[in-house]
């Protein structure tokens, strides 16, 4: 169980992230933290996608003459921490927009608890 632990503690460790953020978005009542649940559910899956594409000993995905073309396990594969790249520039104007929003709501209702919001939009 130890050697299953030391294998995966990165997996493990997000898989903890990910249930903390979902905790977050679905059971709280404040918009605000609800944002943060939704962030760091964010945040877990791109740190997820960059574990997974780890190789151990894999160079920079610039070809070496010395190492050759014969076994690409021996380079990185720049494709995935590129779209990660482009998620979280997209995690960070979602998170922008989202917290805007929330201000524009409190002004209006002077509140962010979803119960006491829904019954002051009635």
């Amino acid at each position: 169980m130890l050697e299953f632990i030391e294998g995966y503690y990165a997996y493990i460790f997000l898989a903890l992230l990910f249930t903390i953020g979902l905790y977050g978005a679905m059971v709280k009542h404040n918009l605000m933290k609800k944002a943060l649940g939704l962030s760091i559910i964010q945040a877990a899956v791109i740190m997820f996608w960059i574990v997974s594409a780890h190789k151990d000993g894999a160079m920079v995905t610039v070809v070496d003459k010395r190492l050759g073309l014969e076994n690409p396990d021996l380079y990185h594969n720049p494709l995935p921490h590129t779209l990660m790249l482009t998620a979280i520039v997209v995690a960070v104007v979602t998170l922008g927009v989202s917290l805007a929003l929330l201000i524009a709501i409190y002004r209006e209702y002077k509140t962010l608890d979803e119960p006491t919001l829904l019954e002051r939009m009635k």
